[in-house]
């Protein structure tokens, strides 16, 4: 943009005019309908989104190759990730900070390992930042990957990272030891879950429920990945337990039975699933 803004200091006032409208709109882009800037401020913490498969796998209704809910004794049993995510201390986020495009050649050495704690819980293929459809991975770097520069600069360390940093936070292994199961029946205390990580982590979570199950659990981070409060005010934290907008004060971590044949809910093929 320095050249362009060269360019407009040597031409004409009629022209002037013009030229900032150009620049105007040269500074924003259309993402998936909607308009949002190219040049986006840098974020201020990382969050990585931990999502629990029970409570993810009760929508799925049809079956793909895609979907970890779908892979019989194999399905995840444990969080999984959903993203690793900059954010704005004031709620907001950045996304889609480049053109970049996902290229899966490019973590074919981490293929597997995202395969079982990154993996897709869906079949319906995600929106890119280019007003296309793609995977759930393509997705998520392009969206958030983008915007983590300067601390992550490529597609392979944005995913390295993630997995570095949900193996050193083991959510499930925290709430396992505090007495929390997968379970149908059980209902727990979201203030011991919030008190068990705080206790592991020395950080307050961001925990999201769906129908009074856990559906996500939240870690927030520094930009060098040392633990901080996801909750931004004093407040938050307690309206994340008392809230009937966020979760009730027991809640679920549901037990999900996956079916390899996919049972009443059938099959269909990955190529369909753009819809």
């Amino acid at each position: 943009m320095a050249s362009f803004s060269a360019q407009i200091r040597i031409i004409t006032v009629p022209w002037l005019f013009l030229a900032i409208i150009v620049g105007s709109l040269c500074a924003i882009d259309e993402v998936n309908g909607s308009i949002v800037e190219a040049h986006q401020r840098e974020f201020d913490y990382f969050a990585l989104a931990l999502q629990w498969p029970g409570t993810y796998c009760r929508r799925t209704r049809y079956c793909c190759s895609s979907n970890a809910c779908c892979r019989g004794s194999n399905a995840p049993a444990e969080f999984t990730i959903h993203g690793l995510w900059p954010d704005y201390n004031d709620g907001t986020y950045p996304s889609c900070c480049s053109r970049s495009d996902f290229d899966p050649k490019e973590i074919s050495t981490l293929t597997e390992a995202l395969e079982q704690y990154w993996p897709s819980l869906s079949c319906g293929s995600s929106s890119t930042c280019h007003g296309t459809r793609g995977s759930f991975w393509a997705h998520e770097v392009e969206k958030h990957g983008t915007c983590s520069f300067p601390v992550i600069r490529d597609e392979y360390n944005y995913f390295l990272t993630g997995l570095n940093v949900y193996f050193k936070y083991n959510v499930t292994k925290v709430l396992n030891e505090a007495g929390y199961f997968p379970s149908n029946r059980e209902k727990y205390p979201l203030g011991g879950i919030i008190s068990a990580i705080e206790n592991a982590f020395h950080t307050s979570p961001q925990v999201i429920c769906s129908h009074g199950a856990v559906e996500e659990i939240r870690l927030c981070f520094y930009k060098d990945f040392e633990p901080r409060d996801c909750a931004v005010g004093s407040d938050i934290k307690i309206d994340m337990v008392t809230s009937r907008k966020s979760c009730p004060r027991y809640v679920s971590l549901p037990l999900h039975v996956s079916s390899e044949s996919g049972g009443p809910q059938g099959w269909f093929a990955d190529d369909n699933e753009a819809l």
